[in-house]
């Protein structure tokens, strides 16, 4: 999969892929004239080439047919504490292989990175590494990765969802027992290496969150995103 600018460079018979894109056709991947290639948006549309001509960094498609793949239900948000490190691109990459819609850096008060509100660099890593993931488990619809968020705008969206999960090792029900519906959105809550502080608990709770755990062990805060979305998807029709 790759992905154009916007909808409209998908509107004619013919689509350049140019620039980074384009660099990765040609060059990385090497695709010749007669393969098939498939090109989205981002958002749903994808349409489904044959690549007519190669040149440099640069290829020429022509379209043979689109689909419009309908967003999935239910939508999946993983509020994410911020790990250490390149675990942090870790978490981002298995979340959007997995099927997570939407990451949400979490500047949780155990991270040992500090993040800040308004922090680009950080956030612009993962929305990278967002992106190539989703080239690689060619997905229609590409996920949002957020701005930085507090513990309060993490608890407003675990107080809109349908369901929400806070991950705790200490919880008395598995997460596999937890009852997931069919549209709407589901948030996660995975807090950092040091576990979140009861403050944070509490107000995670008060907002509808339900603590679950995953298993007999603990996994670290990069794995553990990716691993409880992988088991609520599989109780979807998302994974049917």
């Amino acid at each position: 999969m790759f992905y154009a600018p916007d909808r409209a460079a998908l509107d004619g018979d013919v689509v350049v892929l140019s620039g980074a894109e384009g660099r990765h056709a040609a060059v990385v991947r090497r695709l010749r004239p007669g393969e098939r290639v498939d090109v989205g948006d981002g958002a749903g549309l994808v349409a489904e080439c044959v690549v007519t001509c190669a040149r440099g960094q640069q290829l020429e498609l022509a379209v043979k047919a689109r689909r419009e793949v309908p967003r999935p239900r239910p939508s999946v948000t993983v509020v994410q504490a911020i790990p250490k490190g390149d675990r942090g691109e870790l978490a981002v990459e298995e979340m959007t292989e997995v099927g997570v819609d939407r990451i949400v850096p979490w500047a949780a008060a155990r991270c040992v990175p500090v993040w800040r509100p308004g922090d680009a660099k950080g956030v612009s890593r993962w929305r990278a590494t967002a992106r190539e993931a989703a080239k690689q488990s060619r997905r229609a619809w590409l996920p949002e990765v957020t701005d930085v968020a507090s513990v309060s705008g993490a608890a407003r969206l675990v107080a809109a969802a349908g369901l929400a999960v806070l991950l705790d090792p200490a919880a008395a029900e598995p997460l596999s027992a937890v009852w997931v519906p069919a549209s709407g959105d589901v948030v996660l809550v995975v807090g950092p290496e040091g576990g979140i502080t009861e403050q944070e608990s509490a107000g995670f709770l008060a907002a509808g969150a339900t603590a679950r755990r995953l298993g007999p062990t603990v996994l670290r805060a990069s794995t553990a995103g990716a691993v409880s979305a992988a088991i609520l998807l599989a109780r979807t029709p998302r994974w049917a």
